[in-house]
């Protein structure tokens, strides 16, 4: 077994940093795919192309997908709930900006700081860890106040939905570090999520009665599925766990405040959306905020 490293090097670096870009990059994706294909296909696609990928990877290196390791419940559970978290996000999309979703959805290891030390009493706040949690909040409040005087009606209501994602997100981070995956193979954990949340997003698209586009999907909807399915769900998610195996999980933790950044630039010269004063304020106060929730216990989520 290769030893944990104390520090990062240039590939930990490297590798940390394309990932923050995919992950920032994939809500400004699936946002401009959004006149092709409807958003809960989109996930569906996604998250059922990047399980098959995981199932395939895994037999390739001969991981143990279904040995009776005692995982089956907290693995449908954490499926569940991260299959929830991007009905909201992919629900979110069409009703705010990608921006927007960016930075609300960021948001979730500040769920994990608060919930954890429920289930793990060594994981205690700090005072410091006490103030970066309220700079948090500051910032959530200030910017999701800005939704109700938008002239886009549905902002609000995108935000909302992006919050609600953030906390399903810090959830499934919970059941994966309080139950037996936490022991368990990262294509397996991977694995229950992508494929049991493939199919609440698929059902959510049937209950939404979205459609195949009737001529079919122009070479860039597909471009952006393989992008969403392919690049993000199975090889970031992959890479990221293989990281959090190998180095240490409070130093690649401060990287992620960088995916909401690239989320706004990105969004911003894709798009062409517009980035608000307030948001950006917001945005620093949640930088301040990973900092100091990061400065002792490391909160590092799953990838999502």
């Amino acid at each position: 077994m290769t030893p944990r490293r104390a520090h990062l090097d240039g590939l930990a670096i490297g590798l940390m940093l394309g990932c923050c870009v995919l992950w920032g990059l994939q809500q400004v994706v699936v946002k401009a795919t959004l006149p092709m294909l409807p958003p809960f296909l989109q996930g569906a696609l996604r998250s059922l192309i990047g399980a098959s990928l995981v199932l395939a990877w895994s037999r390739a290196r001969g991981i143990p997908m279904f040995d009776r390791d005692r995982t089956l419940v907290p693995g449908l559970s954490a499926g569940v709930l991260f299959g929830l978290e991007f009905l909201c996000i992919y629900g979110a999309l069409p009703l705010t900006d990608a921006s927007r979703v960016s930075v609300f959805t960021y948001m979730a290891p500040f769920v994990v700081a608060l919930l954890l030390p429920r289930f793990v009493p060594s994981e205690r706040l700090t005072m410091p860890q006490g103030i970066g949690m309220a700079f948090a909040f500051a910032a959530l409040a200030y910017a999701f106040q800005e939704g109700f005087t938008s002239p886009v009606r549905t902002q609000w209501q995108g935000d909302a939905l992006s919050i609600v994602a953030a906390c399903l997100w810090g959830a499934t981070t919970l059941v994966i570090r309080a139950t037996r995956l936490s022991s368990a193979s990262a294509e397996k954990t991977l694995f229950y999520q992508l494929a049991v949340g493939g199919v609440i997003l698929y059902v959510a698209s049937l209950f939404a009665h979205e459609q195949w586009p009737a001529g079919g999907l122009p070479p860039w909807a597909w471009a952006s599925i393989a992008f969403q399915s392919v690049v993000v769900a199975f090889a970031s998610y992959l890479a990221w766990f293989w990281l959090l195996g190998h180095y240490p999980a409070t130093r690649l933790s401060a990287f992620s405040f960088l995916t909401p950044v690239f989320g706004l630039l990105l969004a911003a010269v894709v798009l062409g959306e517009s980035i608000s004063v307030r948001l950006i304020v917001a945005m620093l106060f949640i930088a301040v905020g990973i900092t100091l929730v990061n400065r002792r216990t490391p909160v590092a989520v799953a990838p999502s």
